[in-house]
């Protein structure tokens, strides 16, 4: 049995634009085109690819053969770069990765844009907690990604970034009002707390550290990084900030430190083990750099 390229083709296509309407639009097909290629693909390997909701989501079946149109697609850049035929502007390839929100508002895009300046290439970005990133290789959305998991997820491979160190800061005024002993992080029980989301849990595991009991404060949610950042140096909770976003505020005596232990995040790239001299580029540029500003990832947190 043979997947024909077109068909796996146009699975992807659904899979990055969310709706059979849209796939066709990029496409230049019709809607009904697009479903008929889907079905007839479907009839031809036995199994659903897609479940036709909004947005449409991958089967399991359907997550393995866009993973092999993005891999075919990759390898045919490859073969047209060998070949002196493949740096055309028209012919840009479209690699989608998987990011943190504090790698991509601090360090992630410098190895991207010197990439661009190399290759005719474009970056599809999918921010998600470095926690969950892996899931996105899995499913055969991305192609890469940077991950706080260190075991290769099946068919990957896998490479140390380093440790983003995040610290608990606020304002001084923050300070001041809500944590009567400045030598005791503590004392900072009934301050409100700013979190990224409802999964991000880096402000409970230091309240935990501290012997603060985390169901008391009040949460601000502010799920965007440079926005999370902002909300703590306008007051409006304290929370961990990346050493990266704090260095600046903590120097010019905007943010003060609030003591407790720093939290180091491992962070990990993984990508999809094939031989492919684009990837392989891309894996080089992002490792060195994480290499370059990241700390170290201490032997106890690696393993």
């Amino acid at each position: 049995m043979r997947i024909p390229l077109d068909l796996a083709e146009t699975v992807a296509a659904v899979a990055d634009e969310g709706t059979l309407d849209a796939a066709a639009r990029r496409l230049r097909l019709t809607p009904s085109a697009v479903s008929q290629r889907i079905k007839a693909l479907e009839e031809q390997l036995g199994r659903v690819v897609l479940v036709r909701s909004k947005p449409a989501r991958l089967t399991e079946a359907g997550a393995a053969v866009v993973r092999m149109a993005r891999q075919v697609a990759l390898l045919e850049h490859d073969t047209l770069t060998e070949l002196g035929a493949g740096g055309d502007e028209g012919s840009r390839t479209s690699v989608p990765l998987a990011v943190n929100a504090d790698s991509l508002a601090t360090w992630f895009l410098e190895p991207l844009a010197r990439l661009a300046e190399r290759h005719p290439i474009v970056f599809e970005l999918h921010r998600e907690d470095q926690d969950f990133t892996a899931a996105l290789l899995e499913s055969g959305t991305v192609m890469g990604a940077v991950t706080s998991r260190a075991t290769p997820v099946a068919g990957c491979r896998v490479s140390t970034l380093g440790a983003m160190r995040y610290e608990a800061v606020a304002t001084p005024a923050f300070a001041r009002r809500w944590m009567p002993d400045p030598a005791s992080p503590a004392t900072l029980v009934d301050a409100p707390v700013v979190d990224f989301d409802r999964r991000d849990d880096l402000q409970t595991l230091w309240m935990r550290e501290c012997g603060i009991d985390e169901s008391l404060p009040a949460r601000h949610y502010v799920p965007a990084s440079n926005d999370f950042a902002a909300a703590v140096r306008l007051g409006l909770g304290w929370a961990l900030l990346p050493t990266f976003q704090s260095q600046a505020g903590l120097a010019r005596g905007d943010l003060v430190r609030l003591g407790g232990p720093p939290i180091d995040v491992p962070l990990y790239w993984q990508q999809w083990n094939l031989r492919s001299a684009l990837l392989g580029a891309i894996a080089d540029e992002v490792v060195a750099e994480g290499r370059r500003v990241l700390r170290p990832i201490r032997a106890q947190a690696a393993g």
